[in-house]
């Protein structure tokens, strides 16, 4: 039963290819008006609408289909972005660090400068700053170091200057001291006086704050008739002496700033301005000249 089954189908699927091929050969020998021509125009006549009218209802279900497909392919596009905003993101951070830690390492820098040489024997402590005066002038600030690293009352002190634009340059003494932090007066202070000379040591004088600006030194009892140039760079005059009692505070050629302007010019009374090298509104990071030399500091 089951052979003869076999059979059958075997002989219909013979005549049905047997049949194809007979009809495609009639197909492409008979002209374009022949009669099997004319039977395929019939059906797609027929079937055509059927086919659009599918289409048609198909659509939606299509449609949809594509609209899944989208969305699943906008989600993957999505959480790509995502990934890679935030590794720039994470990159974008780390430069941020780099430039922070950049931007420190060359204040540190301009401090080293002042110091590896001249500063050596007067044995700078660094130290870094941790609260400051509120008030306008700034006139305190305190610093992480105090007698447990060597740092006495009356020490001088150098920082670098906030925005990077000068050298290093002196910013005041030591005020209070505790064991592991200490108080420094700035030269802003209105108790504040150093004694100061031109880089030339031709001038001299006694450098004080200016009152309501801490951008702002006067250099006082400047000698009648001295001439003194806009530009000219400012030190500590820095007397050395045996005897503590007549040494100055501060040791000579500590930078302090340059002349920014000259009140009356050229009158017996003439009041030089200078610029500090340090803005005391920036301060981070100081050192404390902790060593006397010759009887000075």
């Amino acid at each position: 039963m089951y052979d003869k089954t076999v059979r059958r189908r075997r002989g219909v699927l013979t005549l049905l290819v047997v049949s194809s091929l007979i009809l495609l050969t009639a197909y492409f020998r008979e002209p374009p008006g022949g009669a099997l021509h004319g039977v395929q125009r019939g059906i797609l006549e027929v079937v055509s609408p059927v086919q659009d009218l599918a289409s048609t209802a198909l659509r939606p279900v299509r449609d949809g289909f594509g609209w899944v497909g989208d969305t699943v392919s906008a989600k993957g596009d999505l959480k790509s972005a995502k990934a890679e905003r935030d590794r720039y993101r994470a990159a974008a951070q780390r430069s941020q660090a780099a430039v922070t830690e950049n931007t420190r390492l060359r204040k540190d820098l301009k401090l080293e400068q002042v110091s590896s040489d001249d500063l050596t024997p007067y044995g700078p402590v660094s130290a870094r700053v941790v609260t400051r005066s509120p008030t306008l002038w700034f006139a305190k600030i305190t610093i992480n170091k105090g007698s447990g690293a060597g740092i006495e009352p009356g020490q001088p002190v150098i920082a670098a200057d906030g925005d990077g634009s000068e050298n290093a340059g002196l910013i005041g003494k030591v005020d209070q001291v505790v064991g592991s932090s200490a108080v420094v007066r700035l030269i802003t202070d209105s108790s504040t006086a150093v004694a100061a000379t031109t880089a030339d040591g031709v001038v001299s004088g006694i450098v004080k704050p200016s009152p309501g600006n801490p951008r702002d030194l006067i250099m006082d009892n400047v000698p009648a008739g001295a001439v003194v140039r806009r530009g000219d760079f400012v030190v500590t005059a820095g007397t050395v002496a045996r005897r503590s009692a007549l040494a100055s505070l501060y040791p000579p050629d500590l930078p302090i700033g340059r002349i920014s302007h000259i009140e009356d010019a050229g009158a017996l009374d003439q009041v030089p301005h200078l610029k500090p090298f340090v803005d005391p509104r920036q301060i981070e990071h100081v050192q404390v000249l902790t060593r006397k030399v010759d009887a000075n500091r």
